[in-house]
């Protein structure tokens, strides 16, 4: 998944990003509330991280318009200020989660995948497909009972797929929502990534696949492979 990570402080934006692309997480990330507006109108994020007091546009100001366009992307406020008129006022405003400074990594990053499992209405975090298995909390795959090791961008790219069940999936869209804008849209890196993630989710040659072609549209999970 693509989060976008608007937040003016250094010290708290650096190690958090760094935290989120380590879970596996393609991360945008700035400390100015204009250039981060502007960047929700270039890219489809899955899950927004805003703070609110921030230079050139405050978050709250972002969220407004993020709302009056129709983008419904989830939405966490991480702020300092910790009243509950503040709080109220955020939710109402349309945020769907609040969390102050300061906070535990650990909860910030339960609190995106719960986001993100929204986005795509889902309530539990095991994402199955045949005896293919991906459980986005513990981060582990398994198929057959066996306990798959894929790399983090590989993980990303199964999650995708599989959080997209059932729909065809375009190279476009898969490049929005795993990788960072360091990847050249000229690039055959969505090819490359399929094709490994297709060998290390087969056990042998009588693995039923998985991920299917569709030539000129892009890929899909069927739902019932």
């Amino acid at each position: 998944m693509r989060l976008l990570f608007v937040e003016d402080s250094a010290s708290i934006r650096k190690p958090v990003t760094k935290a989120l692309k380590a879970s596996g997480y393609a991360v945008d990330s700035t400390g100015d509330g204009i250039e981060g507006w502007q960047m929700l109108q270039d890219h489809d994020y899955d899950v927004i991280i805003l703070d609110i007091m921030l230079p050139g546009m405050d978050g709250r100001e972002i969220l407004r318009r993020l709302r009056a366009a129709g983008n419904e992307t989830p939405v966490l406020f991480l702020t300092a200020q910790d009243s509950v008129e503040n709080r109220v006022a955020g939710l109402r405003l349309g945020a769907d989660d609040y969390l102050t400074k300061s906070f535990a990594l650990e909860e910030l990053l339960a609190r995106v995948e719960v986001l993100g499992r929204r986005k795509y209405a889902k309530r539990s975090p095991i994402l199955v497909v045949g005896d293919l298995e991906l459980d986005q909390a513990a981060k582990t795959v398994r198929r057959g009972g066996r306990e798959l090791h894929l790399t983090p961008q590989l993980f990303a790219l199964l999650e995708y797929l599989l959080l997209r069940k059932g729909q065809v999936v375009s190279r476009t869209e898969i490049e929005e929502h795993i990788y960072d804008e360091l990847v050249s849209p000229m690039s055959n890196v969505v090819d490359t990534a399929v094709c490994a993630l297709r060998r290390a989710i087969t056990l042998s040659d009588k693995s039923a696949p998985v991920i299917h072609t569709r030539r000129g549209m892009g890929y899909i999970i069927p739902e019932f492979p």
